[in-house]
């Protein structure tokens, strides 16, 4: 039973590798002009739904997003690792929790569209509907702000490296595999910041913006320029990579 839920929360986190990559390669493609366009969950969604077999693709990738959400929830309830009860591990207990319902709306946007309907942005819709109530929506906004925060934390404590000398890996792919996390880290926390912004001024100017990633990158984009929009995209490619790696190498603590 062990191997079971070790090999469907694997399955789980390479799907939200697969996710991102997506989301980064079609909006580098789009910065470049080559074709794609600013994207978030739903594009990338979208995007598997528009291949051979997409209806089935996306059944595939539901069932990977719902392991993703089992591994981040039995984390939540079960603490494989023991990180305790102190302040700091309850903050992480709670990102999981907020990160598994995510995928779980995510997933959910996926059968969705195989029944024919459409995306909607997947779990971000969630969050444009929660624009309504402006306590909840500040309080959104601060949860992407402290995430965003961890995200830089993650890409420059080196706390990622344990998973990577789990790996295994011969040294010149540990330092590959290390710097791609580091890039991957530092755009997430990038485009989280943003939305969180984003949050913010949609909040306090009572308008109804949307607010998700393709809104960031268009963000970037208007402020920055299509360079570094695809420069910060390219960086999702390589969080992606980095978890599709973790997802075979690296120990997922599920006992």
């Amino acid at each position: 039973m062990g191997n079971k839920k070790q090999n469907f929360a694997r399955f789980g986190v390479a799907t939200k590798g697969l996710v991102y990559f997506l989301i980064g390669g079609l909006t580098a493609f789009g910065a470049f002009g080559l074709g794609g366009q600013k994207s978030g969950s739903g594009n990338a969604l979208d995007f598997i739904s528009q291949q051979i077999f997409g209806k089935v693709l996306l059944i595939i990738t539901a069932v990977g997003l719902i392991g993703y959400v089992f591994w981040r929830w039995y984390q939540v309830f079960f603490d494989p690792k023991d990180m305790g009860s102190d302040f700091k591990a309850i903050v992480k207990r709670v990102s999981y929790f907020i990160s598994g319902a995510f995928y779980g709306f995510l997933a959910f946007s996926a059968l969705k569209q195989v029944m024919g309907s459409s995306s909607e942005g997947g779990g971000n819709s969630f969050l444009v509907k929660m624009l309504d109530y402006k306590a909840i929506a500040i309080t959104i906004g601060l949860a992407l702000l402290g995430k965003a925060i961890y995200e830089f934390y993650q890409a420059y404590s080196g706390e990622f490296r344990e998973e990577v000398d789990e790996a295994g890996l011969s040294e010149k792919a540990k330092h590959l595999v290390i710097n791609a996390a580091k890039v991957g880290f530092t755009a997430r926390g990038i485009v989280i910041a943003i939305m969180s912004f984003l949050m913010f001024r949609t909040v306090f100017s009572s308008s109804s913006e949307k607010v998700d990633k393709t809104e960031a990158f268009g963000f970037l984009q208007n402020e920055f320029g299509s360079l570094v929009m695809g420069i910060i995209a390219i960086g999702l490619i390589a969080y992606g990579v980095f978890m599709m790696i973790k997802a075979k190498y690296s120990s997922l603590s599920i006992d």
